[in-house]
């Protein structure tokens, strides 16, 4: 009889060792019960502990940060050990991938368990980059981010974030139905049952070890009296900005007015010792009463070129006033004995660093570096030329859109910052959607993943949809895979999860994929081919014969499909009956770009309506793996750009 022996009492080795019994009981049916026990002495069995427990090396710098995988394991049993408790869980994970098992979607439905004998494993690995996670992002109902956080932990991503104190707005975007009421019932749910769902989370994340990072925006605003759990109500009138709050908020054009009516995107005055104080205080007063928060994230306002334009604020950049509050938050955790890890952000205009002011204790800190208007279009590489950085001018920068011309500003940071830097990525936001047949977005991904290197960054936190698995989950799968092995063969990963998700043809769904990705040339679809930009971002005859070939394509793909129905293994039929779907997507979102293409604006955005109501049909047969509210938000890139008409 196999035995799993735990050569520790831990928390997360109990749910490991638990995570190898279920999956060794699927494998082999008949191999009986599985026993567990905890026995520090053991030598037979599956034995799981930390590195240090069987005597073996770690390489790595910080043992809680750096995950450390370490198999050596035979028919019946072996070291499955790691550099800490969710290390040991990814020991699990990779012991049983080695024997076949894969994860290809949230759910059971993307499990593939193969029914065979395990076999010997030797592996070892450290992670190559610190950070690899996600953020909550797009139209979340709590079942997803259940299934997705089980899912990236067999990943081996080891990062979940939670934005906001309560992130009301991306599970009111799925309940609310956004851009779908015309076929789903709004199913309205309070911030008080999202603060409950929350903390659900934060346990599941806890469950396995993964590093919890928390909040982001939020701190502009709610430090000084002016609640954001109701974004809606601020901007549209209901709520307004009590007189005694006035004082704290930036002074913009002679005048302290919140920032389109929204105080999570107002600026503080931060020149204000009281204005730093309060901040300060508040966060120690969050770290005090969230002790599970391995990484709290200490963010300025989520607005642009919204900085104070008081005489006091004028005389430094934005970002060496950030870096004073930084330096007051550490000082008062220092006091009150708490060791909570905090992030500061390079994001818009603290894209430029400070001049002037540095961090006095870089153990506490890490940069996240978040260039949210950088184009996809390329990646940063090691010959990459990064141009002289581009002037900061408050309140009227140019906005930075090249990876090169990020890279600039980014330099700029570590003239006065040393320590840990990770990057803040959107390619599952409004990106994945530009590219319908994910194959274009997927091997960005990977290339920036490679770039990561040569832009002295340790790991990428994605802001995007935890709903991102349409057509299929491999942008997402490569991306897990490259962060932990930067070297990985960006072809034997795709024909691995291709050949799992599709089965014996997985070849023709993979060319068909490949087409609907070139058909949809992404620079054009992110804008970057104008003919005419001064009247379209989107405005190219040149593009009508690609798109105008989405139509047989998808009349290929309903063909390919049909002989696909039933297959073997439930993540195959999943994935075929995806491609279904899939058809009618490419069909109506070309209709969309081939007006844009020939400059008919207001055809263009009947058609984006069209394509919310039509697909938005089936957003509840697919919602696991699809958001449809993240789709039209970014759809709405095509509707709203309606400034000029060419032929109408």
């Amino acid at each position: 009889m196999l035995s799993i022996q735990k050569l520790r009492a831990d928390h997360v080795l109990d749910y490991a060792a638990e995570e190898l019994k279920k999956y060794l009981r699927m494998m082999m049916p008949e191999c009986g019960d599985v026993e567990i026990a905890f026995n520090p002495e053991a030598k037979e069995g599956f034995r799981l502990g930390l590195l240090e427990d069987f005597g073996l090396p770690f390489e790595g710098e910080d043992a809680v940060l750096d995950d450390v995988i370490h198999v050596e394991t035979d028919e019946n049993g072996g070291i499955l050990a790691g550099s800490n408790p969710r290390s040991v869980l990814f020991a699990v994970y990779r012991f049983l991938r080695e024997n076949g098992c894969r994860w290809l979607y949230p759910g059971v439905d993307g499990d593939y368990v193969p029914l065979k004998d395990v076999t010997p494993v030797s592996y070892h690995k450290m992670a190559d980059h610190r950070f690899r996670g996600h953020c909550n992002e797009g139209a979340e109902s709590q079942q997803c981010m259940l299934e997705t956080i089980e899912f990236y932990a067999k990943q081996e991503l080891n990062v979940y974030m939670l934005e906001f104190k309560i992130p009301f707005s991306y599970y009111n975007s799925y309940y609310s139905h956004r851009n779908n009421t015309k076929n789903r019932e709004p199913e309205p749910v309070s911030t008080q049952q999202v603060l409950q769902w929350k903390r659900q989370c934060e346990v599941e994340i806890a469950k396995r070890g993964l590093m919890f990072h928390d909040m982001g925006h939020g701190w502009t605003a709610d430090p000084y009296g002016m609640d954001t759990s109701d974004r809606r109500g601020w901007r549209n009138g209901t709520i307004k900005l009590p007189e005694e709050c006035r004082k704290y908020i930036a002074l913009r054009g002679g005048v302290r007015e919140l920032f389109r009516s929204d105080p999570q995107w107002t600026n503080p005055c931060m020149s204000q010792p009281i204005v730093r104080s309060i901040m300060a205080d508040a966060v120690v007063a969050y770290a005090k009463n969230h002790q599970n928060v391995d990484f709290l994230h200490v963010w300025l306002a989520d607005g642009t070129r919204n900085h104070c334009e008081c005489e006091e604020c004028v005389k430094m950049r934005p970002s060496d006033w950030y870096m004073m509050i930084m330096n007051e938050i550490d000082e008062k955790l220092e006091a009150a004995g708490l060791d909570t890890r905090i992030v500061f952000i390079s994001y818009v205009d603290t894209l430029w660093g400070p001049e002037k002011v540095a961090i006095k204790n870089p153990k506490r800190f890490s940069l996240l570096y978040a260039p949210i208007s950088r184009s996809y279009c390329s990646s940063f590489t090691e010959n990459s030329v990064v141009p002289e950085p581009a002037p900061y001018v408050r309140n009227a920068w140019k906005t930075p859109v090249s990876a090169e011309e990020n890279q600039a500003l980014l330099n700029g940071w570590f003239k006065l910052w040393k320590g840990d830097c990770f990057e803040y990525e959107y390619h599952f936001w409004r990106h994945q959607v530009r590219d319908p047949g994910g194959l274009y977005i997927a091997k960005r991904i990977y290339e920036d993943i490679r770039g990561l290197k040569y832009m002295n960054l340790n790991g990428i936190v994605e802001d995007g949809s935890q709903r991102s698995f349409f057509p299929n989950g491999f942008a997402i799968y490569i991306y897990a895979e490259a962060l932990m092995n930067r070297d990985c063969d960006f072809e034997a990963v795709r024909d691995d999860y291709f050949s799992h998700i599709y089965g014996e043809d997985w070849k023709d769904a993979l060319g068909l994929l490949q087409r609907i990705s070139t058909a949809f040339d992404y620079d054009f679809t992110s804008g970057r081919k104008s003919k005419r930009p001064e009247v379209s971002k989107f405005y190219n005859p040149d593009m009508l014969p690609l798109l105008e070939s989405v139509k047989e394509l998808a009349t290929e793909e309903r063909a390919l499909v049909a002989k696909h129905m039933a297959m073997p293994t439930r993540p195959q039929t999943v994935s075929w009956r995806l491609l279904g779907y899939h058809a009618t997507y490419i069909e109506l979102f070309a209709d969309i770009l081939i007006a844009k293409a020939k400059g008919l604006s207001y055809t263009a955005k009947e058609a984006v309506a069209r394509f919310e109501e039509e697909f938005g049909k089936y957003e509840i047969e697919i919602e696991r793996y699809y958001d449809q509210a993240n789709t039209g938000y970014a759809l709405s890139d095509y509707a709203k750009d309606t400034k000029s008409i060419i032929l109408e």
